[in-house]
């Protein structure tokens, strides 16, 4: 599995705004408020991601004391990671839709609060991207220690070769 490149995020960001924006334009009017329900529910999965990452770098570091990681519990984190880091993209990117087709109409009640709901979702979309990508980070295998001082050195060439 590839780590998760940073143009796919940015990509989906921009396509979801971009359909965000042009779904405003033709139903803005017939729309209730935003709710604030994604705010929490995105805040808890970063802060949630977040103390995962933190653990499981601990233990795959291989600290004494540290409680070893199963082999397949890894590449399920990896996937919740990235699936995690796409979702917060494209909430964050239907957020910055409506915040960027609201910022127009500030001087009304309904689209100022959807435009400080949506603002707010869109960091809460961040914090869940950034938490998603430290824990994808988190779940590489560290270095393996340079034990090549060790080795006896015959002319350059290391032990065992002809």
């Amino acid at each position: 599995m590839q780590p998760t490149k940073p143009w796919t995020l940015v990509a989906a960001v921009v396509i979801s705004g971009v359909v965000a924006w042009l779904i405003l334009t033709a139903t803005f009017a017939a729309m209730a408020p935003l709710p604030w329900t994604a705010v929490p529910a995105l805040t808890l999965l970063a802060a949630g991601e977040f103390l995962i990452g933190r653990n499981l770098r601990v233990r795959l570091s291989g600290r004494p004391g540290a409680k070893p990681v199963q082999p397949m519990s890894v590449p399920r984190v990896v996937a919740l990671a990235k699936a995690s880091s796409l979702a917060g993209a494209i909430f964050g990117g239907l957020a910055l839709g409506l915040v960027g087709y609201t910022v127009t109409m500030l001087e009304k009640p309904v689209p100022r609060h959807d435009a400080v709901a949506g603002a707010v979702t869109a960091v809460a979309a961040l914090a869940l991207i950034l938490a998603a990508l430290y824990l994808e980070r988190s779940c590489r295998a560290p270095e393996p220690p340079d034990d090549d001082d060790d080795l006896p050195s015959m002319n350059g060439q290391r032990s065992g070769k002809p």
